[in-house]
């Protein structure tokens, strides 16, 4: 069956109404459905199928909350939408609290320091150069560990606004190291 052939919405209201055989193709077609939506937004295929699961999983802890009086595609896109960005949310919240000096800056830069001439005081010189503000927010994404929400709750910031300064940091870094 292809995605345009299949009247998702319908086969919700089956599976709503206890088909087991509909819930399997639903389950089936809304697989084939988000593949090339995940797998376009992750590195790793296994991470996408990791996350397909997640995503079927939430599926079916709110299938009671479809209304069959709207599209089903819109729905489904928004659990696949708010799970991969719980993902991403872990995985670069948990590459941050694993960065312990700038010298890991070099992934986040897109530098390799082995093949050039920056090093660890190189950087940590750059840094140092940024406005205050930026410097502090690195320092303590990178040395301390902290996550951005902590950071906007220490320094008075909006997390947003953290986020915002940490980007433009890289973006400065990244510039003036490529010269």
């Amino acid at each position: 069956m292809k995605n345009t052939a299949v009247n998702f919405a319908e086969l919700m209201k089956q599976s709503q109404a206890g088909d087991q055989r509909s819930y399997a193709t639903l389950l089936h077609e809304t697989t084939r459905l988000l593949q090339p939506y995940l797998i376009k937004r992750l590195s790793h295929t296994d991470e996408a199928d990791d996350l397909m699961q997640e995503i079927l999983i939430s599926l079916h802890k709110a299938r009671h909350t479809y209304d069959g009086n709207r599209p089903y595609k819109p729905w489904i896109y928004a659990i696949a939408r708010f799970r991969l960005q719980d993902h991403l949310r872990a995985h670069y919240t948990n590459q941050l609290h694993h960065a312990d000096e700038f010298s890991e800056l070099e992934e986040t830069l897109q530098i390799d320091v082995t093949e050039s001439s920056f090093s660890y005081e190189s950087i940590s010189g750059e840094v140092k150069k940024l406005p205050e503000k930026q410097a502090t927010i690195l320092r303590m994404m990178h040395q301390e560990g902290y996550t951005a929400k902590e950071i906007a709750a220490k320094i008075n910031m909006k997390e947003s606004a953290v986020k915002v300064a940490a980007h433009r940091a890289y973006k400065t870094l990244r510039q003036r190291l490529e010269k």
